[in-house]
């Protein structure tokens, strides 16, 4: 039997694409997470808060509504909550240090054929493959 889990990434992969598709095309503009909640905490995206508040909502509504309907998928994140808020806060530094996130340089720039685009997500992969490397066989902490 086929394992299920490639399904899922794709049919999420199908959802994001089609997601970043259509905000640029009804709005012109791309659809970087980080850039649309950026702009609501520092104030510069107040012209069009409706709807990045709406696409914010969706991004948390959407996995919680999924999770309900398909169950809670087996993870192997770990139960240090100061470990969690500590990756997040870096994770929000590091894509506004880069000017966008995977969905906007991942998705959207390389999609578009952004030389930009494309070199950040170059970066920030081949540095957590780097992360990973050294935190699981040099220091042996995951």
């Amino acid at each position: 039997m086929i394992d299920p889990d490639w399904i899922r990434g794709f049919a999420g992969g199908l959802v994001i694409g089609t997601a970043a598709a259509l905000f640029l095309l009804m709005n012109g503009r791309i659809m970087g997470a980080s850039g649309l909640l950026g702009g609501l905490v520092d104030g510069t995206g107040r012209h069009n808060a409706d709807e990045r508040i709406a696409f914010i909502l969706g991004l948390i509504g959407m996995p919680a509504l999924a999770m309900l309907v398909f169950g809670r998928p087996a993870t192997n994140i770990t139960s240090d909550w100061a470990i969690i808020v500590a990756g997040g806060l870096l994770v929000g530094f590091g894509t506004r240090m880069a000017n966008g996130c995977t969905s906007g340089h991942g998705v959207c720039g390389i999609s578009r054929l952004s030389v930009r685009g494309i070199v950040a997500t170059l970066t920030y992969l081949g540095a957590g493959a780097v992360t990973m490397y050294v935190f699981r066989h040099i220091l042996g902490v995951i």
